[in-house]
């Protein structure tokens, strides 16, 4: 997932025992609001009290949240109040978070054909909020729209355009399709049956079907590009009001029942969402608490992280920690002088990574990288091919000038992407600029907002060539818990699209690309986890892109929100399933 979606997971405990046992608030938690890092380690403010406001702020407005056409974790974790994919996460601390569980599907699914088909079963009597029942041809549409409508729906991932098996056939989607015969892989033989039929075994599918591209739509309510402003729902809440670019209110759905969703509990009346507001505005209102939620998952900025770290009380409302994501830059491989694989090992010696930690906010908010895979998911080996050498606080450049040499491209100009909504990411991409001109690059920097970023500009190959753009920055977390889940999309040179592309080095090596496609199909998970060991120092060998940070998060904990644990399952940030109101 883009799960360049904020991290530093919080997620709301859904067992009934658990929310049973803290009804009270406290009794049943493995750590109070007042004490640092609690939501790492268990539910604090366990409540399962009804009523009031849950409010969430974000600094900029989210791409969309039609669950089909979003590539960030935090829609991926907020769009489960109002739409179930197939299966999903179970809500739990650290690494608890990564469990698979079913939730629109009755159970995981059941492989045949030696994994290249899987089949699942709907549960019955599940409603959207108009009172019509969902079919499995509403999952079948879903992923058709969400997956092969590219030219108007081209935020999300591209799995089963890349898997299905009959994309070879020129399926356009259901916007292009006359017949209206859908794709011929994906099989509704009756209304709580779907059947995935794969080219080549998909040994993690389970994970896959997590995504809200699985969520049912119903054909008769789909409006294209536009149902984002007015999503039906599946889940325990209902749109009631969407003001684009300023606020978004979801309202308990009427047609949800607990009877066929064991995950989801319908706590508070009302959930705000409100856009566009300054980061310093929302960490003061999560202090107040008029905001419970940060949507984004980032942290702090920078003053409000000195505040709360010298002030002891404060800092017991923190949770820091990973989150399965990488803050890197990525080198474009079809843009000059980046096209040059010495130029690039120049540019992995010569970015001063200590600068770059720092300007993030030091060594709270991320350990240095040398790798790809982040430490946090299973396949990591540590390593490092380009190791930088120090003299007190200077980098030794002698490396980094010498592969220039070799590179040939002299004193050069290029450009550097970064979200201008992210005052982090552009401090970063400015140390960045610093260090290059140390080896006689000039690198200008371009900045767009989060809502636009992979859509019209980093994630647009032509809009890169056209415009020199050399380097971008990004932070990258796992579309799910595995290396696959966390390597395809940035390294597959098939997930390459024309726009919400998240390959942004342009990468397309075969011999990366047939170790992905090998790996997946593998049953054997310890030979998996080898092979994506692997992946990642051939990637590093590319000199593709430069690891900057392991990503951590300092979230604050709002004392007024209930039912907050730290998860891994979406990139670190707190689950947002079942968040309430302190009583």
């Amino acid at each position: 997932m883009r799960r360049s979606v904020p991290v530093a997971a919080v997620a709301a405990i859904t067992s009934a025992g658990l929310l049973l046992a803290g009804c009270s608030g406290g009794k049943g938690s493995s750590g109070g609001s007042g004490e640092a890092n609690a939501a790492t380690k268990g539910i604090v403010n366990a409540s399962d009290a009804k009523g009031g406001t849950v409010t969430y702020a974000i600094s900029d407005a989210p791409e969309s949240f039609d669950p089909g056409n979003t590539y960030y974790a935090f829609i991926y974790n907020f769009s489960r109040l109002y739409a179930r994919p197939l299966t999903t996460f179970k809500p739990g601390p650290g690494a608890k978070g990564n469990e698979l569980v079913p939730d629109l599907a009755e159970s995981m699914g059941k492989p045949t054909d030696g994994g290249k088909t899987w089949t699942y079963k709907l549960r019955k009597g599940v409603k959207y909020d108009d009172g019509t029942e969902v079919t499995s041809q509403d999952v079948k549409y879903a992923v058709e729209r969400s997956n092969f409508a590219r030219d108007t729906l081209s935020l999300g991932p591209n799995y089963f355009q890349q898997f299905l098996k009959d994309n070879d056939g020129g399926y356009k989607g259901p916007y292009k399709d006359k017949s209206k015969a859908g794709l011929k892989s994906i099989e509704t033989p009756d209304d709580q049956t779907v059947v995935f039929h794969l080219k080549r075994p998909f040994a993690e599918f389970d994970y896959l079907v997590s995504a809200p591209q699985t969520a049912p739509v119903p054909q008769a309510k789909d409006k294209g590009a536009d149902y984002t402003k007015s999503v039906v729902s599946t889940g325990s809440y209902k749109f009631e009001s969407y003001q684009e670019g300023k606020k978004l209110t979801l309202v308990r759905n009427p047609q949800w029942s607990a009877k066929t969703d064991p995950l989801r509990k319908q706590l508070p009346d009302k959930i705000v969402l409100n856009l566009k507001v300054a980061q310093s505005t929302i960490d003061k209102d999560l202090q107040s608490g008029n905001t419970l939620v940060d949507l984004a998952g980032r942290g702090v900025d920078g003053q409000t992280q000195a505040q709360l770290l010298t002030n002891s009380k404060e800092k017991g409302n923190t949770d820091n920690t990973l989150g399965q994501r990488l803050v890197y830059t990525a080198l474009n491989t079809n843009v000059k002088p980046f096209d040059n694989i010495e130029c690039r090992k120049a540019v992995e010696y010569a970015i001063d990574k200590k600068a770059v930690q720092t300007s993030l906010g030091g060594p709270i908010r991320g350990e240095l990288a040398s790798t790809v895979l982040p430490t946090d998911i299973e396949g990591y080996q540590k390593y490092d091919l380009y190791p930088q050498k120090y003299d007190g606080d200077k980098l030794d450049l002698t490396e980094a000038k010498k592969h220039w040499a070799k590179c040939g491209a002299g004193k050069t100009t290029t450009t550097i992407l970064a979200r201008n909504d992210r005052q982090d990411e552009v401090d970063a991409a400015t140390s960045v600029i610093d260090s290059l001109k140390k080896i006689g690059v000039t690198a200008k920097i371009q900045s767009y907002p989060t809502s636009k970023y992979f859509s019209d500009y980093a994630g647009v190959p032509k809009f890169n060539k056209k415009n020199n753009v050399g380097m971008i920055m990004m932070q990258w977390g796992s579309d799910f818990p595995t290396g696959y889940g966390y390597l395809q999309q940035i390294l597959n040179g098939k997930a390459i699209s024309q726009s919400g592309n998240a390959n942004l080095s342009e990468l397309d090596d075969p011999e990366i690309n047939k170790l992905l496609d090998t790996a997946i199909a593998n049953t054997d998970k310890a030979a998996r986890e080898k092979a994506y060991a692997e992946i990642d120092k051939k990637t590093m060998e590319q000199a593709a892109l430069v690891p900057l940070t392991y990503f951590k998060v300092l979230m604050y904990r709002s004392p007024k929100a209930t039912n907050l644990v730290s998860t891994s399952a979406f990139s670190g940030q707190y689950d947002y399933l079942n968040i309430g109101v302190k009583k």
